[in-house]
């Protein structure tokens, strides 16, 4: 049980998460600790936090700043750091490196790794949803260890199977099949590829859900055996296993649906003695059934839009958890009110499949209203590279309903612009104007489905700033009427043409 007390906080991390940690942890009067990158040198976060501090001198350089787990616990040692925050991604839900911290009295902002390392293995988290009787689908409940043993399985189940691997996520090691002529190719193929990414080739088969709808439920728990769900969010429109634009709560869930979900995520993380903020993830299919995919314990990237529907700051709750403190509500406290959205505002090229687009932010101007949120490590002058995720923003937008976030959304997005590099703002509007998307009628392979349509279009996005800023200018200084919330620059630039 972790029970020293949290006076400084080393954060693990990058980016706009790094910035919302630091936030949070200083208004609670934690110091906060950023660490400076040679490949960052004037990184956003680095500016926020009460002091930074340099890696140490190290004999190889061949492993990334955030993922070298000596290092980062050496830096917390020598400069006294009672805690370390992993935030999401990197060592977040590295069982290795909560252990190190545990070694060395370092109180890890998470579950302890002895949890992380059994919810990290899909096998053993299986068996632990299967012991707190939460739905999940048929399948292989040891790994599968030759193709022979594929095969029997798979009829066993019935096609279409899909091939996981055990350890690791992000959709690596991971193989859909349709037909038995294709199962020895696809158990090949996601052996090798969990061994390349894991260092572990074990494999299992589950019933393959097809165009399911994603649906993930927040848990918190503190260690004195309270748990709670802060409800769901809906994370359908994805696109390579990659969410690109998350809502809560989800449109898919009837009241009684919803119920049964959020009981079943807490009676997980009660099985698994989990303690921290976690997020259980579910398949929902067609006919409104759900099923336990896994569970990340970690903060998300998409936890925003649970705080703007709860006025409940997450990370908080988090460092409070670690701080061996009881959760200040109880369930029947916890009440959710409108809905949110939120997009990833992405540095990519969607005209080229999606691709990096790489460059220096020259202009950057924002949406404005009490109903938008903006988290972003990027300023004018950052460089996007390559060494690092394309994410340049989350935008956030709460409504009093779903129809009236998704306006505000389109508002916001309209008003939001970026020069210097491609963006994924016309492929966001696209998608929040689609009928479909609007009725709420999506899953998980909306994207793929309706890829022709979402190719967005003329990309001048020079002349649409051009546009934009000679909008704001008129409007300001001869008082013109404002133009309409939901104009779409990019139509406007077809218009004048």
């Amino acid at each position: 049980m972790k029970t020293k007390n949290i006076q400084s906080l080393l954060i693990a991390n990058r980016g706009e998460i790094a910035i919302r940690i630091a936030k949070t942890a200083k208004q609670m009067g934690i110091k906060t600790y950023g660490i400076y990158t040679s490949k960052e040198p004037n990184a956003l976060y680095l500016k926020v936090m009460d002091e930074v501090i340099d890696f140490p001198t190290r004999e190889k350089n061949d492993i990334p700043e955030f993922l070298d787990i000596e290092n980062l616990v050496k830096l917390a040692v020598d400069h006294q750091i009672t805690a370390i925050h992993p935030g999401y991604g990197y060592l977040s839900e590295n069982a290795i490196f909560a252990k190190r911290c545990e070694e060395e009295n370092i109180v890890f902002v998470g579950p302890t790794s002895q949890v992380i390392q059994n919810m990290g293995n899909k096998l053993i988290a299986k068996e632990i949803a299967k012991k707190a009787n939460v739905p999940m689908l048929t399948g292989s409940s040891q790994s599968i260890q030759s193709v022979g043993e594929a095969m029997i399985v798979a009829e066993s189940v019935g096609f279409p199977i899909i091939i996981k691997a055990s350890a690791g996520g992000g959709g690596r090691g991971m193989r859909v099949v349709f037909q038995k002529e294709e199962l020895e190719a696809a158990y090949k193929a996601a052996t090798n590829e969990a061994l390349t990414a894991f260092n572990d080739d074990s494999v299992f088969i589950e019933k393959y859900v097809e165009n399911p709808r994603h649906i993930e439920v927040q848990i918190v728990a503190d260690q004195h055996g309270n748990v709670i769900h802060l409800g769901e969010r809906e994370c359908s429109i994805q696109r390579k296993q990659q969410k690109l634009i998350e809502e809560a709560p989800s449109s898919a869930l009837s009241p009684k649906k919803r119920e049964e979900i959020t009981a079943a995520a807490v009676r997980l993380a009660q099985e698994a003695n989990y303690s921290s903020l976690g997020t259980v993830e579910f398949l929902l299919d067609h006919k409104g059934d759900f099923y336990f995919m896994e569970m990340n314990t970690r903060i998300q990237v998409e936890h925003p839009i649970t705080e703007e529907i709860t006025k409940l700051d997450l990370v908080e709750l988090q460092l409070n958890i670690a701080n061996n403190k009881a959760l200040p509500i109880t369930q029947e406290q916890v009440k959710l009110q409108g809905w949110a959205i939120e997009c990833r505002i992405n540095a990519e090229d969607i005209q080229n499949n999606f691709s990096p687009s790489t460059g220096v932010i020259k202009a950057m101007t924002y949406p404005e209203g009490k109903h938008i949120r903006i988290e972003s490590g990027v300023k004018v002058g950052s460089e996007i590279t390559t060494f690092y995720d394309s994410m340049i923003m989350k935008l956030i937008v709460s409504g009093k309903n779903r129809k009236d976030a998704i306006k505000k959304m389109l508002g916001a997005l309209n008003d939001l612009y970026i020069k210097g590099v491609k963006t994924t703002i016309p492929f966001h509007k696209a998608v929040l104007n689609h009928d479909d998307f609007i009725d709420g009628d999506f899953n998980t392979s909306f994207v793929q489905e309706h890829a022709d349509e979402l190719d967005f279009v003329d990309g001048n996005e020079d002349f649409a700033g051009a546009v934009y800023v000679l909008s704001h200018y008129y409007n300001a200084y001869y008082k013109a009427p404002q133009m309409n919330p939901t104009t779409d620059y990019w139509s406007l630039n077809n218009k004048l043409k």
